[in-house]
């Protein structure tokens, strides 16, 4: 058995960007509600685990040392991605606007990678050129993230809570 490779805080988000675009694509191809569910489910599943390590340690560790208003930028496209995926799951893929949903959440989660990870100057460029040890965060970030995939398994997550706008409108 091959030992897993440490990864730092952002190799390990960019896996994580990588893996949910991967199951968008297979959403996009699926042609039946079953498997456009499961998909959906997990999309929404990693999405919630991966705001959840940012928010709770990813973010918090650049707070002060990267542009802030990157960060509140992050989090408000977080909150919008969270209400979606919050209706996602609360629907079935029969119901109106399913794939609708589905879509703009892509659309959504792909602007954010742009932003963190691929327009110049973005959050994990600034964040390699702090004092920050990425890869104590990204072991941290790790351990939350495998905490919450055994309660994922387990009992599920609860709905996605906004940090930066009311969940109702």
């Amino acid at each position: 058995m091959v030992a897993e490779k440490k990864q730092d805080a952002i190799q390990l988000l960019t896996q994580d960007h990588r893996e949910v675009e991967a199951l968008f694509e297979k959403f996009e191809k699926a042609a039946r509600d079953g498997t456009k569910e499961k998909l959906a489910r997990q999309i929404c599943t990693e999405l919630k685990i991966h705001t959840m390590i940012e928010e709770e340690i990813f973010y918090p560790a650049l707070r002060g040392k990267i542009e802030d208003d990157d960060l509140d930028e992050a989090m408000v496209e977080h909150d919008a991605a969270k209400l979606l995926v919050n209706d996602i799951e609360a629907a079935e893929p029969s119901d109106d606007y399913y794939d609708a949903k589905v879509k703009v959440l892509q659309e959504e989660i792909e602007h954010h990678v742009k932003e963190e990870e691929k327009q110049r100057d973005n959050i994990f460029s600034q964040a390699r050129k702090t004092d920050v040890d990425l890869d104590a965060l990204g072991e941290q970030m790790a351990a939350r993230k495998a905490e919450l995939l055994r309660q994922a398994e387990a009992e599920g997550l609860p709905p996605a809570k906004t940090a930066t706008m009311a969940a109702e409108a």
